[in-house]
């Protein structure tokens, strides 16, 4: 009797710790305010060793590259392009055959935003990423953010 209910506990946590999910990433999404009307969207991904995450720009024929989009609303203009902060290592990665630009630690999104009249909104949008380490990449993953600009 004993055995069976050891084989019951023993199946259920094998089977819970095989369930679980690799997500890595820590995301973090907030509005800094520079002046009455423009605010800073900053979107900081805190990556641990071993993993790194591809850069917006790491080109054809590599990973996915990381992709944020920002819902379309109204009430704010987005001034200029998206710039990605971060130490870049550049490397050649033998899986893909080509140069690859990605960040460990950590990077942030920046996006420069000018709010329209003088109510208060959010910023809506997504994070579509991949990671890797040396020895395995993650499924491509999407995580959505809300963001008020007070």
């Amino acid at each position: 009797m004993k055995n069976i209910v050891f084989v019951i506990i023993a199946f259920f946590l094998c089977s819970n710790a095989f369930a679980q999910i690799k997500d890595p990433v820590g995301w973090k999404y907030e509005a800094v305010k520079k002046s009455a009307k423009t605010y800073e969207l900053v979107i900081t991904a805190a990556v641990p060793k071993p993993w790194h995450i591809y850069s917006m720009n790491t080109g054809k024929g590599g990973p996915l590259p990381t992709k944020i989009t920002i819902n379309k609303n109204p009430l704010i203009a987005l001034n200029g392009a998206i710039k990605e902060v971060g130490k870049l290592e550049k490397m050649f990665d033998p899986n893909f055959k080509t140069n690859v630009l990605s960040y460990s630690t950590q990077v942030q999104y920046i996006q420069a935003i000018t709010v329209k009249g003088n109510v208060g909104t959010n910023v809506t949008g997504t994070v579509n990423f991949m990671i890797c380490d040396d020895t395995q990449c993650l499924p491509p993953t999407t995580k959505s953010f809300d963001v008020k600009l007070n």
